[in-house]
């Protein structure tokens, strides 16, 4: 199990560096317990992670469902033009259905991050 104790250094670290910024590199003054500071980056990260990986299962049984849709019919089955457009047409809209899913759920993932105006107020680069 490498993936948690990664994410609880990534988390440490991000946590000793917001107090540094914040008080300096001696932390002199700082109140603030390093260990809560980095319960809540690891919180949030664990979250990410999370949404992030339900993308990828969504993607995946997606393009699994797509590859099973795009397969011809069984083998000995013979259909007529309008069987196999009726068939064709109900896969198409499958697909179509299944199409706007995926990217439903990925525009919904991407309102997560922090928006433009927030990182250029925190660089200073904010134009007001």
């Amino acid at each position: 199990m490498e993936g948690p104790p990664k994410a609880a250094n990534v988390a440490r670290g991000a946590a000793e560096e917001i107090l540094r910024i914040i008080y300096g590199d001696d932390l002199e003054g700082c109140t603030v317990s390093l260990d809560r500071i980095t319960e809540v980056i690891a919180a949030a990260l664990a979250g990410h992670g999370q949404v992030t990986q339900a993308i990828a299962d969504l993607h995946r049984k997606g393009y699994e469902a797509i590859q099973l849709l795009s397969s011809p019919p069984p083998d000995g089955q013979a259909l007529g033009a309008d069987e196999l457009r009726s068939l064709l047409g109900e896969r198409l809209d499958k697909i179509q259905s299944l199409t706007a899913k995926v990217i439903a759920a990925t525009k919904v993932e991407q309102e997560f991050p922090p928006s433009s105006d927030q990182t250029s107020e925190s660089t200073g680069d904010a134009t007001a």
